[in-house]
């Protein structure tokens, strides 16, 4: 895995999951997803790319919050929509 010096850290900030159960989003909609992902600016939780909505990916381009944080147990690995990359 590479990591890479990403100017969007700037946007990350303390946050608290706003849905812990689940992407909120599927939630209110009642669709499946597979995993979640936390928005490390605001505290959004979505769904991931294999989900079949893909709100993670939707917030992060509608709100310009770029960087997400694996919710899944055992993964802290971080994502930057913009660049495509690892940060």
């Amino acid at each position: 895995m590479t990591t890479v010096i990403d100017p969007h850290v700037v946007l990350i900030r303390p946050v608290v999951p706003q849905t812990p159960g689940g992407c909120g989003e599927c939630l209110r909609l009642g669709t499946p997803w597979v995993h979640l992902r936390l928005c490390l600016t605001c505290g959004h939780v979505g769904c991931c790319d294999s989900s079949p909505m893909k709100h993670a990916r939707q917030h992060a381009h509608t709100k310009a919050h770029p960087i997400v944080q694996s919710l899944e147990p055992g993964e802290d690995w971080r994502w930057c929509y913009v660049d495509e990359a690892f940060v």
